[in-house]
Order: structure tokens, then C-alpha cells, then sequence
């Protein structure tokens, strides 16, 4: 999050994308609890993406890491693009 090439990801646009919560992939075997990526628009319309964990039993979203998706890699920043 502090060596983003699009610049340093701040927490409260962590949060204002996980607000958004469109989730588009879901890790359901990671271990120690369920993962998922989200993808949010955040600070003039950044694409971001979020992968955070999630435990039911705690109620607590872990965030494992964010990141500013390379169009490259992704249709729309929310399908990623095969080769």
C-alpha cells in the first residue's frame, strides 16, 4: 500500500472500497479464513482492489493487502484477462 506506483493507498480509501463492497472473486479454501477481493472506485474514480479475509465467528474483516489493479491484467479492472 506505501509503494503503489499510482501512489500510497491511504487507509480511508482501504475502507471507502471495502464500503463498496463488490466482491469480484472468492478465495473460500484460504486458510485461516475465507478471503475474498473487492473491487471499489475510490479518490477521483482510482480503480482499487482489496483482498481481505473475513472471520463470522469474530465478526472481523482482516485486510490483507490493497492495490491499484494494472489494466493489463484485468477486463474493467473486475475480470482478469487471460492468455
Amino acid at each position: 500500500m506505501r509503494t503503489e506506483e499510482f501512489g500510497r493507498i491511504m487507509e480511508e480509501k482501504v475502507f471507502e472500497a471495502m464500503m463498496m463492497d463488490e466482491v469480484i472473486e472468492e478465495y473460500g479454501d484460504d486458510k485461516p479464513y475465507p478471503s475474498v477481493l473487492i473491487y471499489g472506485r475510490v479518490q477521483n474514480e482510482r480503480p482499487l482492489h482489496v483482498v481481505c479475509a473475513y472471520s463470522g465467528e469474530d465478526d472481523l474483516a482482516i485486510v490483507i493487502t490493497a492495490y491499484h489493479p494494472d489494466s493489463n491484467l484485468w477486463i474493467d479492472f473486475k475480470r482478469r484477462r487471460w492468455k
